[in-house]
């Protein structure tokens, strides 16, 4: 899996498994004071269901200090926002951090330039929590 800049989609191979990446990314969220505000599980949920898949789990995160002023910039950035960080295992067994490109959704939102900090986060967090 590579970057995909076409879909919008940054994938970023991590050095660890499902589990320890997520364990990573909410230690650096909840020490920078993100707020998490849910961890889907969608291997778990499809194994409750009675079907098999490859660990899979979505972290979503934000800052209201953040994210509003680009929702009042932008306001259908709200579909966009909170962000999420998707950690799958794809059959390979390698372990892969997913996001939206922030320049993706910049070009889908139109919100201005000197907003883009708000989220730009999101690539550093994938970058270190896959070291």
């Amino acid at each position: 899996m590579e970057s995909q800049e076409s879909t919008g989609i940054v994938n970023r191979l991590s050095n660890h498994s499902v589990d320890e990446t997520i364990e990573r990314l909410q230690t650096m969220l909840h020490a920078k004071g993100v707020t998490v505000f849910a961890l889907v599980d969608h291997s778990g949920e499809a194994e409750r269901a009675g079907l098999k898949m490859r660990p899979t789990k979505l972290l979503i995160f934000g800052s209201p200090k953040a994210g509003t002023p680009l929702m009042i910039a932008a306001p259908s950035i709200a579909i966009d926002l909170p962000l999420k960080l998707l950690v799958s295992e794809d059959s390979a067994g390698k372990v892969w951090i997913s996001f939206n490109s922030v320049d993706y959704l910049r070009a889908r939102h139109h919100f201005p330039q000197e907003l883009m900090q708000n989220i730009a986060v999101v690539s550093a967090l994938a970058e270190k929590a896959a070291e």
